[in-house]
């Protein structure tokens, strides 16, 4: 269970402190929970400082009762917190083989990277000795991350817009992914999406708007209050689009 208790963000700009974050109250420990709201409402933000990408400015962050507020990236990753970007980072010099190997942390035979390969639709022969570099696609790339975390089977897996970047076929064979992963992932997954298909496939949708919580619940709850205005269905069509 993830526990965020008054957390609050503040930039400074042009010398004037900014509020990104107000009083952020939200307890995560449904399978799998999606965070949306208008562009600019603090999604990324949390999720970063959910990570320990960036750290808060005020509040605490619990995991199965641990304090992890003062952890960094690395010792959360340790505590079974796994973060994918937005945009999936390049790996020079790197396989697909090494890169699941090192996310395991521990040695992988070539059925076992093939198994986790197909469990993202990918096929293992064509991508097992892919270099991590340009030659793959941004749709390649994600599915390749969510192999990552696959692997190291974390407590935690967060995605930030995994929709962005992506040709239609790619969302398409991404959606399966998550869909799968709803099924069969023991750990609980986080996706900060504006995407209804990514939506709807969630257990609780949280809607973050100008910094706060404004409401938590199913998607046949919180839906109809993302659908209901015309700027939600705006942002939502241009995010499909």
């Amino acid at each position: 269970m993830l526990e965020l208790r008054n957390i609050c963000y503040e930039v400074e700009d042009d010398k004037e402190k900014r509020e990104i974050l107000k009083d952020v109250n939200l307890t995560i420990e449904d399978h799998f929970v999606a965070i949306t709201g208008p562009n600019g409402g603090g999604k990324s933000t949390l999720a970063k400082i959910i990570a320990g990408i960036i750290t808060p400015t005020s509040g605490q962050i619990l995991l199965d009762g641990e304090d992890i507020t003062e952890l960094s990236i690395t010792d959360r990753a340790k505590k079974g917190i796994s973060y994918a970007f937005q945009q999936p980072v390049h790996f020079k010099g790197l396989t697909v083989k090494d890169l699941i190997t090192l996310a395991a942390n521990r040695p992988l035979n070539v059925s076992e990277i093939c198994n986790i390969l197909s469990e993202v639709g990918l096929c293992a022969r064509e991508y097992i000795d892919r270099e991590i570099n340009n030659s793959l696609s941004g749709g390649e790339l994600k599915r390749i991350e969510i192999a990552m975390i696959t692997a190291r089977g974390t407590k935690l897996s967060i995605f930030d817009e995994p929709e962005a970047g992506i040709d239609l076929w790619s969302f398409n064979s991404l959606i399966h992914v998550f869909e799968k992963m709803r099924k069969e992932i023991n750990g609980m997954i986080l996706i900060i999406s504006h995407q209804e298909r990514i939506l709807n496939v969630a257990d609780k949708i949280v809607l973050l708007s100008d910094g706060t919580v404004s409401a938590i619940g199913s998607k046949e709850e919180i839906m109809p209050k993302l659908l209901g205005t015309e700027t939600a269905c705006r942002t939502l069509m241009e995010k499909a689009e």
